[in-house]
């Protein structure tokens, strides 16, 4: 039995069974051939040096900055390459997977510690399941690494988040492995669930594995699943990844955040429970089912089932309806491949859900050292781990964002603030700091967020609820039913707004001006710069009788003057502003497009073309005065912003279309994200793809002058 604290181990159990004995079969030795027989030993000696080598306290992985020699990993191009390995050269293989993963992401950048936490796993289940016909659903996706290097990518992943390059999460039409396309967290046992249940009404054999991290467990939409598959009675595998997670661990400036919520404490409780469920009934109705193997199955059952003892006598898992199993070791790979041996080797099993235990960053001295576990990183020195993080001048709109926030909740002991996991990514962990008692980590559970928030806005408090664009997306009908619907004052507060770069299409906020702008009592407004930005906070934090909301990039400032200690100075509602007067054409920006718009306008001087830009600040209320202004005083009327369509450009032509403007001469277009989603890549890239760049919008206004030759230069 196992000891109090411990994780389980096979290799405790008596049993034989337990043990299996696998052929010990040894990869090929590899030799090199040197024209100078002089350099044999110093070629040795680099080869030593270079290759992972097992010692009495586990492998010996050298970091130096060189590529490392992984003479078992070339070999594996993919899972059907690995499925003949013994447990010793899974072993070695892990140890080279996992120096790999360190020298390519060193390079390019990207999810690291993730993935270095579910190499052993990865290579279990790619070693015992028949991929890619057996399905693995990746939550979220950012682990995916190791899966993407061992089915077939290995040679591109020196692109990974790059144009054109590998995206940074699984994708369908990427490769046939990648079962389910993610980004966004806790789909993978509802993705998985359909699957299965599709397999069961096709008449197929094959397993379906959702791996799903504690964090990701925090939805609702994982709960909604799993209680739905104990419905169901499905063959569903769920292996909850335990890396002690919660939050994203950027959450706060003075070490990893403090796990939220009830799960956590549960988590804990399981892996310190010193007894054991009593599992007779269980087994004799598995022997039922499993025949022969029954006594097998049992004593597996013995050594791994267990968990917190309730009133009730069961876990919280199978009170849902799902087979508890662990917690197992999950940088143990002798006790995985055995543990999934046996879970598939069980006919009937129904939803079964494997608790394993994983470190973030293992093996990795860097990674297990630092703050935030290096979750995501730009290119770094891999002895050290040292970041090559750029210098700006300006900061990061989110660090703009929340320096103001701060500023206002100084003056203003009412305002609070809600993230859903994203203290580092919303800037909320600066606000943590100083006002730790009015910040509110909920966990990845959005809905819930914007629904606590409205609640907090019932009794008199001035909730700013800071979210993703894309994310805010997963509690929408929360925003409209609980706050837009009630005129609740919670403030929104939407991050990556517009093209994010290199995370792609999961995490692009394309559609927040379209679905906050439909609402009637919501107020919608998009800063230009950064000190607009600040004017924003403050603004929002005024309106005290309706929602309110405003978007702003990921990316630094463009360097603008900024209003006295970061303090904005509240704007009047539905008033935009005049930048650059010109005639004949008038560009409407809104958002932080008009950078762009007064770029354009700069370059068509040179044609000695002289247009008007104006800054829209507000999508809801509109500012009919401004656009009345600019369509009576123009023969051309261009608006822009960063979004989809059906948002501000929208809004303008309805207001134009009602007041009879569209009926004279006015030329009117709007300039919007197209109707697909654009891939990952750099910036300037996407914004190019989109057709959004400096060189777009001065190429649209030579062509509505007639100049479609001059236009041509831009394109």
């Amino acid at each position: 039995m196992a000891v109090p604290g411990s994780l389980l181990r096979l290799n405790q159990s008596p049993l034989p069974f337990l043990n299996p004995k696998r052929p010990n079969l040894c990869c090929k030795k590899h030799f090199r051939l040197n024209a100078s027989a002089g350099n044999l030993e110093e070629d040795d000696h680099q080869e030593r040096k270079m290759t992972p080598r097992r010692e009495n306290d586990g492998w010996k992985i050298d970091f130096s900055g060189q590529k490392p020699a992984t003479p078992l990993l070339d070999t594996i191009n993919y899972p059907a390459h690995m499925r003949n390995l013994s447990t010793k050269e899974l072993e070695q293989l892990a140890a080279e997977l996992r120096a790999d993963i360190v020298y390519k992401v060193s390079e390019t950048g990207g999810h690291l510690s993730s993935s270095l936490g579910v190499v052993e796993l990865t290579i279990a289940l790619h070693h015992v399941f028949d991929t890619p016909e057996d399905r693995i659903i990746w939550d979220v996706g950012h682990q995916a690494y190791p899966h993407k290097i061992l089915t077939g990518r290995r040679s591109r992943m020196h692109t990974i988040r790059k144009t054109s390059g590998l995206a940074g999460f699984p994708k369908r039409d990427e490769s046939v492995y990648d079962a389910f396309g993610a980004g966004h967290s806790s789909t993978s046992i509802s993705a998985g669930l359909g699957m299965a249940v599709a397999r069961d009404i096709l008449k197929k054999k094959n397993n379906v594995i959702s791996v799903i991290g504690d964090g990701a467990m925090t939805a609702g939409l994982a709960y909604e699943a799993m209680n739905n598959a104990g419905f169901l009675d499905s063959n569903l595998i769920v292996i909850l990844n335990d890396n002690k997670q919660v939050s994203l661990p950027t959450a706060t400036l003075d070490g990893p955040a403090t796990p939220v919520g009830a799960l956590s404490r549960i988590l804990t409780k399981i892996q310190a429970s010193t007894k054991f469920r009593q599992l007779r009934k269980k087994a004799k109705g598995l022997t039922q089912q499993i025949g022969g193997h029954a006594h097998e199955i049992a004593a597996k059952v013995d050594e791994y089932a267990r968990g917190m003892i309730s009133a009730s006598g069961s876990t919280l898992f199978e009170e849902l309806g799902l087979y508890y199993i662990g917690p197992v070791d999950g940088h143990n790979i002798e006790d995985l491949v055995t543990m999934f041996e046996k879970v598939k080797a069980m006919p009937a099993p129904g939803p079964v859900l494997i608790h394993i235990v994983t470190e973030k960053g293992k093996g990795y001295p860097p990674a297990e050292a630092a703050v935030d576990k290096m979750h995501g990183v730009v290119r770094f020195d891999t002895k050290t781990g040292k970041q090559f993080k750029s210098k700006s001048s300006t900061l990061s709109y989110t660090q703009y964002f929340a320096e103001s926030l701060i500023k206002e909740a100084e003056a203003d002991d009412k305002i609070v603030a809600i993230h859903a996991a994203m203290g580092g990514g919303t800037g909320l962990n600066f606000f943590q700091k100083r006002f730790p008692d009015r910040c509110f980590d909920v966990g990845i559970a959005e809905q819930h967020a914007v629904t606590f928030a409205a609640g907090l806005a019932t009794e008199g408090l001035k909730p700013f609820c800071a979210i993703y664009s894309s994310f805010l997306q997963r509690g929408y009908d929360q925003v409209v039913h609980d706050v837009d619907l009630q005129k609740l004052p919670v403030r929104f507060a939407m991050d990556r707004a517009g093209l994010v770069g290199a995370d792609g299409p999961t995490h692009c906020g394309s559609f927040d001006i379209t679905y906050m702008a439909c609402l009637p009592n919501m107020v919608v407004m998009a800063p230009s710069d950064e000190a607009e930005l600040m004017h924003m906070v403050a603004t929002a934090a005024a309106i005290d009788d309706r929602p309110s909301c405003f978007r702003f990039p990921r990316g630094n400032g463009i360097g603008v003057a900024l209003p006295p200690n970061y303090k904005g100075t509240p704007l009047e509602i539905g008033r935009g502003r005049i930048i650059m007067e010109g005639n004949r054409v008038a560009i409407l920006g809104y958002g932080t497009i008009v950078k762009q718009c007064i770029e354009a306008a700069n370059m068509l001087r040179s044609l000695d073309i002289y247009v008007t830009v104006a800054d829209a600040r507000f999508c809801k209320p509109l500012d009919t005065d401004l656009i009345k202004q600019l369509a009576n005083e123009h023969e051309i009327l261009i608006t822009i912003e960063e979004g989809s369509i059906g948002g501000f450009g929208s809004h303008v032509s309805h207001f134009l279309s009602l007041t009879g403007i569209l009926d004279g001469s006015l030329k009117l277009r709007a300039m919007v994200l197209p109707d697909r989603y654009i891939d990952h890549g750099s910036p300037q890239d996407q914004i190019e793809e989109a057709g959004l760049s400096s060189r777009h919008i001065s190429a649209t206004v030579l062509s509505m002058l007639g100049r479609p030759k001059e236009a041509l230069q831009f394109k």
